[in-house]
């Protein structure tokens, strides 16, 4: 075993930091979109 893995930085599931990345990625992409169509349904 090497060091690291005796002393590592953050011992927090990395599940839950893959699903806060998800919904932030989403949420941003979504926001997109939304300005997105609006945007076109102001334009026509």
């Amino acid at each position: 075993m090497n060091e690291f893995e005796k002393n590592p930085q953050s011992t927090r599931n990395d599940a839950i930091d893959s699903g806060v990345g998800f919904v932030v990625s989403f949420g941003f992409f979504a926001t997109m979109f939304i300005i997105a169509t609006v945007i076109k349904l102001i334009a026509s």
